[in-house]
């Protein structure tokens, strides 16, 4: 009796094992999963830096007067620049009053500030005086406001002023960065042989 069941026994071991190598064989043919790719950081562009105005070139125009702008002087809230007036030829330039001066904003149109003549913290005005410079001789006047703030409301900067150095002339443009604060106004001193603060 036992003779006879071994065929079947081992008839069902052969099933089973051959079960077995099919599902190892079907589990070896599955392909393996994709590594999934990591994800590339992008790059930002660099925004390009906005470009400062710089100072026009030093010339000497047909009036013999050239113009130059000095650097921002700061102290408890208050701007000053010194305006330089320099003869630049051999006639002499007369001179006998105050600068026109305007102030610009970064695409050179006139913005709405007042100006005002006379003594301000940062510069004493000693009134108009008939100044009459030879070749190389210079006169200087200063330009003069706050930042402050005064009322609630935007606060107003400009780019360049505009220096017309006498009625005949014509403006110079040059950067100066005017933040006015809420205060809307430059004070301007006369043309003198000397600046005093």
């Amino acid at each position: 009796m036992f003779r006879q069941a071994w065929p079947i026994l081992l008839s069902g071991l052969l099933l089973l094992s051959g079960c077995g190598t099919e599902t190892a064989a079907t589990g070896a043919a599955r392909p393996a999963p994709r590594p999934v790719p990591s994800a590339q950081p992008t790059a930002l562009p660099t925004p390009a830096p906005t470009p400062s105005p710089t100072p026009p070139r030093p010339t000497c125009p047909d009036s013999g007067a050239s113009v130059t702008v000095g650097p921002v002087e700061a102290a408890l809230g208050h701007r000053a620049v010194v305006v330089k007036l320099t003869n630049c030829r051999s006639t002499p330039i007369a001179l006998n009053g105050y600068p026109e001066i305007a102030v610009l904003d970064a695409r050179r149109r006139t913005m709405n500030v007042k100006v005002t003549r006379g003594s301000s913290y940062m510069a004493l005005d000693r009134g108009p005086t008939r100044i009459l410079l030879h070749k190389g001789q210079s006169a200087l006047a200063a330009v003069s406001w706050s930042n402050t703030v005064e009322v609630a409301e935007d606060k107003i900067s400009g780019t360049y002023l505009a220096i017309t150095a006498r009625t005949t002339d014509h403006p110079i443009i040059w950067p100066v960065d005017t933040d006015l604060g809420t205060t809307s106004k430059l004070t301007l001193t006369a043309w003198g042989l000397t600046f005093k603060n």
